[in-house]
């Protein structure tokens, strides 16, 4: 006897893992609540002309991106800040200082996936308060005169917080995937893009080539109404060295392998070394051998090198996030290893005077 079938409904192929929907504000009540303040805005636009000089060949400073691994305390954050900023007026001259505000954090497996998503580390993931803490920063970052850097990871952040960002990157870990290739195609900030875990170049080159191109995607507009988005294409990619499983990449032979992989490609020539990750081996008290190797290069005469990248905090080290959060150490970073203020402000002071500051 053939047996009943079950009756289907909505709901039986869908949403199987879901475990329930939080509202989330719009971009542009966001915005609105929290708009970008015309300090804030000159220093955002004159930190992104500032790169597409440096980038294109028409300033001869050397790009420096710094700041800590990721943000996990909003007022040590601003502390920092308040600190570089002062720093970034001494070395102005030599050096174009950008913080940075790394608040979305890719994971290998799990773990704590920054501010963001989840402000407080306490599990909760309340991503609009990750939303407002995170502008509030990056605005109040700016008003000192700080240009804001940071990384392109969730596809909605644009919309939400790229309007106060002077610089940006695609990870690791992102460099190779479509969908943040073509979004990096919007973004109105100049563009670096790290090569691979793996430490091939070409496919750091390959991103710049594709995001420089049109295209159309999938995200919301400031209404938070799904949409297709139409680019024109970012023309201010460059290359970031961060090293790879291999080892380090920042020695003469890698820069010189990016610099023609670019020429091949057609694009001006642009590298920023990363002192940490794989170039450090994970090690801070190595960033600082890494700096003054490529510094070495560039005074010898390699113009391919725009830019370097320091991962740094106000005390050195890292530690793990506790149960109880009282006890987690000030200044201290909770994901990578971050070299401490001193050995920052002495790392920048000895470029600027290298470089005949």
């Amino acid at each position: 006897m053939t047996q009943p079938q079950p009756t289907l409904h909505a709901g039986c192929t869908e949403n199987l893992n879901v475990t329930g929907f939080t509202p989330l504000v719009t971009p542009r009540k966001l915005k609105a609540s929290l708009p970008l303040t015309p300090a804030a805005e000159r220093t955002v636009l004159a930190g992104r002309r500032a790169v597409q000089d440096i980038l294109h060949g028409r300033d001869d400073r050397l790009l420096v991106v710094v700041g800590p691994c990721s943000i996990h305390d909003f007022g040590q954050a601003a502390e920092y800040a308040g600190q570089l900023a002062a720093l970034r007026a001494r070395v102005q001259s030599r050096l174009e200082v950008q913080m940075r505000v790394y608040v979305d954090k890719p994971r290998t497996t799990v773990g704590w996936r920054g501010p963001l998503i989840d402000p407080d580390m306490t599990g909760a993931n309340d991503m609009n308060r990750g939303l407002a803490r995170t502008r509030e920063l990056m605005i109040r970052v700016s008003e000192l005169g700080l240009p804001v850097a940071t990384e392109l990871l969730d596809p909605f952040a644009p919309q939400y917080l790229f309007d106060a960002v002077a610089w940006a990157c695609l990870g690791a870990r992102t460099t190779e995937s479509q969908t943040h290739r073509v979004m990096a195609s919007a973004v109105s900030a100049p563009m670096g893009f790290k090569n691979g875990t793996g430490g091939g170049l070409k496919l750091a080159v390959d991103a710049i080539v594709a995001a420089s191109h049109p295209h159309a995607f999938f995200t919301v507009d400031d209404d938070g109404r799904a949409c297709i988005v139409h680019t024109r294409g970012n023309p201010d990619g460059h290359v970031i060295l961060r090293g790879g499983r291999q080892g380090p990449n920042y020695a003469p032979p890698f820069v010189g392998e990016a610099e023609g992989l670019m020429r091949a490609a057609g694009l001006t020539p642009a590298v920023m070394v990363d002192c940490s990750h794989a170039n450090s081996g994970s090690d801070p008290a190595r960033q600082g051998l890494v700096w003054r190797d490529v510094l070495g290069q560039r005074l010898r005469g390699q113009t391919a090198i725009r830019g370097l990248m320091l991962e740094s905090n106000l005390c050195p080290g890292k530690q793990s996030i506790p149960a109880d959060l009282s006890q987690l150490q000030w200044g201290v970073s909770v994901t990578d290893a971050c070299v401490g203020w001193d050995e920052t402000e002495a790392l920048l002071l000895e470029a600027h005077a290298a470089l005949g500051g």
